[in-house]
């Protein structure tokens, strides 16, 4: 059996889901679906799959179809996932930030084991080569014991981008700069250093007229006794600056950066290493910001996964950093520290709260 794909969504990052599947053989891609008649048409012709405009007669009509890509805003993942699980029976991927609270996560990973079905959360810049050779040097202690940790994410979200859909910037369906922009940093800091046990966050909103923020810091703790800081940002202007990652060890230092964390930077166990493991993203469409290259490999696992390997995203990272995310946001609302303990999820009030109103506009009319 192979991975036979219908995707949901036509927005911009769905051209990169494409472009992976259609690369690659022993996967196949079988349609798209858009609400907006037009992206749906322009996805059709562009990667030569049947369109639709509701995805319900999609799947009625797809009965091969074994899995499906959710990428639609983040706020409907939930419903949209939830749906097509228990209805339709089908494996899931699902778009960062995956789903907006830890309640959601359980509920979907739940109802997957009942049905025998796989989740694929999307955390591409895992495979970014800087991110694979840091992670390679931590879990071979080439670095020693890890001290400390920094993340500084500059990138540039003005009011325009905001105004595009009625959904961005809403704590409904997007949550703000930690949420939609800095969900990679936080999965990868947590995913190269380890558990985190504590979160101390202030979040404002800078640049933008939005509910939501665009700018938030935060002071973090490992169990493993490390500390770290994260900054993350959408208020820099004119341009994205930076997205990187430092890690402060008792033998050495390392650095991730560029603007999609894709350069290694500093790296004093073999600074010659450097050139090797980063990677050009200039030449990608948008250059590659954000999404780079890790969608190729992203979908190269799921192949993997179809005959009989391990996927690499397990429910428990899922969840873990859907944790931390939400963490951030009831630290800030309670202007307290926030402990994060095994066992016990942190769901915030305010991120994935409903609205009706925003929902119905991507619900099938």
């Amino acid at each position: 059996m192979i991975p036979k794909v219908a995707i949901i969504g036509c927005g911009r990052i769905a051209g990169w889901h494409c472009r992976a599947i259609k690369s690659q053989k022993n996967i196949k891609l079988i349609g798209v679906c858009d609400l907006d008649l037009e992206k749906a048409k322009n996805y059709s012709k562009k990667f030569n799959v049947p369109y639709y405009t509701n995805y319900r007669k999609m799947l009625e009509k797809l009965k091969e179809a074994n899995t499906v890509a959710i990428v639609t805003p983040s706020g409907m993942h939930f419903e949209h996932s939830y749906e097509i699980l228990k209805k339709y029976k089908k494996n899931i991927i699902v778009e960062k930030p995956t789903f907006m609270t830890p309640k959601q996560v359980v509920k979907i990973y739940n109802l997957a084991s009942k049905l025998k079905k796989k989740i694929y959360p999307v955390f591409q810049n895992r495979y970014n080569l800087a991110v694979k050779r840091l992670k390679k040097a931590i879990d071979k202690n080439e670095l020693g014991k890890i001290y400390s940790a920094s993340v500084r994410m500059r990138w540039c979200r003005p009011q325009r981008y905001y105004d595009l859909s009625k959904w961005r910037g809403t704590f409904s369906h997007d949550g703000g700069a930690l949420t939609n922009q800095g969900i990679h940093h936080l999965d990868l800091i947590k995913y190269l250093v380890g558990d985190i046990s504590s979160v101390y966050c202030e979040m404002k909103t800078l640049g933008v007229k939005l509910e939501v923020e665009d700018t938030a810091l935060s002071i973090i703790k490992f169990k493993n006794g490390a500390i770290g800081n994260i900054e993350v940002t959408t208020a820099a202007r004119p341009d994205d600056f930076e997205a990187s990652i430092s890690i402060m060890g008792e033998k050495g230092m390392a650095q991730i950066g560029g603007v999609a964390v894709n350069n290694l930077e500093i790296f004093t166990p073999n600074p010659k290493e450097c050139k090797k493991y980063s990677d050009d993203f200039s030449k990608l469409p948008d250059r590659g910001r954000v999404y780079g290259r890790g969608h190729f490999d992203f979908y190269n696992d799921i192949i993997k996964n179809f005959n009989g390997k391990k996927f690499p995203v397990s429910s428990k990272d899922c969840l873990s950093s859907i944790n931390i995310l939400n963490a951030h946001y009831v630290s800030n609302e309670s202007g307290k520290e926030v402990k994060l303990i095994k066992n016990k999820n942190i769901n915030s009030k305010q991120l994935g709260r409903k609205n009706e109103k925003i929902s119905n506009l991507y619900r099938i009319r």
